[in-house]
C-alpha cells in the first residue's frame, strides 16, 4: 500500500486512478521489489515519510503524472517553437556571427609586431602608465613565446567584439531604466535570473536553437551573460546624481537631452565605467566555459588539458587567462582612475 493513498481514497478519486489498491506505471526499484517479496511492507514512521511530490502521489494513484513528465513537456514545448524561434532569430543575430568572424580574422591575421606595440599604444593612451604598457608587452610576448599567442588574440577578439556589444546595449538600457520606474521594476527581475543562472545553463538552449558552428552561439551566450553589470551600475550612476545638480540644470532651462549629456552622464561616468570593467571581467570568465560549444581562445586549450589529462597545458592556458585578466582590469581600472581625477579636478 502507497503511502498517500489515503489522499485520493478521502478526495473519490480512486476510480479516476484507474484502480482499487494504488500502484504506479513506472518501472518498479528494487526496493520495491524486495518489499514485494517479502510481504508486506512495514509501516513508515513520521521521520521517514516522504514529502507529497509528484512521484509519491503517482506511487497511489499511477493516472497522476510523474516529475518526468514535467521535464519531458517543457522539452516538447521548446522543440515546438524552436523552429518558429530560429526563424526569427537567425536574421537578427547572424550581424554577430559576422562581427565575430571578422574580428578573429583581424586579430590573427596582424603580425605580432604590429598588434603588440599597437595594443601598447592604446594601454598607454589609456592608462598614461609605463608600468603598464611593460607588463602588457612582457605578457603578451610570454604567451608568444610558449605559442599560445595565437590562442591569446582568439580570446581578445572575442572579447572585444561581445564586451562592446555589451556596453552599446547596456549603456542606453541603463538610462532608459533611469528614467522609468516601471521599466527597472520590470528589468530588475530578468536581470537577478540573468545573473544567478549558472554559465552553463545559457548554453542549453542555444544548442537546440543555432548550430555549433555558428560564432553567434557562444557570442549571445557571453553578452547574457556579461551585460548585467553595465546595465544596473549606468541606472545607479544616473540615479545617484545629486539632485541639487539636476535642479540647478532646470534651473538654466537645460532640457532632458540637454542634462542627460551634460550634467547625469558625465557624473555617472565613474560608475559606467565600473560597470565595464566587471562586464569585461564576466565576458573572460565566460569565453572559457564558451570553448565547450565551439568558442575559440585559451578556453580551448583548457578544456583540453581537462579531457586528455594535460597536467602543463591546463596550467599553462590557465596563466594566459589570468594574465589577460590582469590586462583588461588594469587597464579599465587606470582608465576609471583618470575619470575620476579628471572630475575632481
Amino acid at each position: 500500500m502507497a503511502t498517500y493513498d489515503w489522499v485520493f481514497d478521502s478526495v473519490g478519486l480512486r476510480d479516476w486512478c484507474g484502480d482499487e489498491e494504488g500502484g504506479s506505471s513506472a518501472p518498479m526499484s528494487m526496493a520495491d521489489l524486495v518489499n514485494q517479496s517479502g510481504g508486506d511492507a512495514p509501516e513508515r514512521s513520521i521521520w521517514e515519510l516522504p514529502f507529497p511530490s509528484m512521484d509519491a502521489l503517482n506511487d497511489a494513484c499511477a493516472t497522476f503524472p510523474q516529475s518526468r513528465e514535467v521535464t519531458r513537456g517543457l522539452e516538447r514545448g521548446f522543440l515546438d517553437v524552436k523552429d518558429s524561434l530560429s526563424y526569427v532569430l537567425d536574421p537578427l543575430t547572424q550581424p554577430l556571427s559576422w562581427a565575430l568572424e571578422y574580428a578573429l580574422t583581424a586579430f590573427q591575421s596582424t603580425p605580432w609586431w604590429i598588434m603588440i606595440p599597437l595594443l601598447g599604444i592604446i594601454i598607454l593612451l589609456v592608462s598614461r602608465s609605463w608600468k603598464l604598457v611593460t607588463f602588457v608587452v612582457a605578457s603578451l610576448a610570454l604567451l608568444a613565446f610558449v605559442d599560445y599567442y595565437d590562442y591569446a588574440m582568439q580570446t581578445l577578439a572575442v572579447i572585444f567584439v561581445c564586451a562592446l556589444i555589451c556596453v552599446l546595449l547596456g549603456v542606453p538600457i541603463g538610462i532608459a531604466m533611469s528614467r522609468s520606474d516601471k521599466l527597472q521594476g520590470a528589468m530588475i527581475p530578468v536581470l537577478d535570473m540573468l545573473q544567478t543562472l549558472p554559465p552553463f545553463v545559457y548554453l542549453i538552449p542555444l544548442i537546440f536553437l543555432f548550430s555549433v558552428t555558428e560564432p553567434k552561439l557562444y557570442g549571445i551566450a557571453i553578452i547574457l551573460y556579461a551585460i548585467v553589470p553595465v546595465i544596473r551600475l549606468t541606472n545607479l550612476g544616473i540615479r545617484l546624481v545629486d539632485k541639487e545638480v539636476i535642479e540647478a540644470a532646470d534651473a538654466f532651462g537645460m532640457t532632458k537631452q540637454q542634462k542627460l549629456y551634460g550634467v547625469q552622464i558625465p557624473l555617472a561616468l565613474p560608475n559606467i565605467m565600473a560597470g565595464v570593467n566587471q562586464t569585461i571581467m564576466m565576458s573572460l570568465a565566460m569565453v572559457v566555459i564558451a570553448s565547450l560549444v565551439s568558442a575559440p581562445g585559451l578556453g580551448v586549450l583548457v578544456l583540453r588539458g581537462i579531457r586528455n589529462l594535460e597536467l602543463g597545458v591546463g596550467l599553462i592556458s590557465g596563466l594566459g587567462i589570468v594574465l589577460l585578466a590582469v590586462i583588461l582590469d588594469r587597464s579599465t581600472k587606470a582608465a576609471l582612475a583618470r575619470v575620476n581625477a579628471a572630475q575632481n579636478n
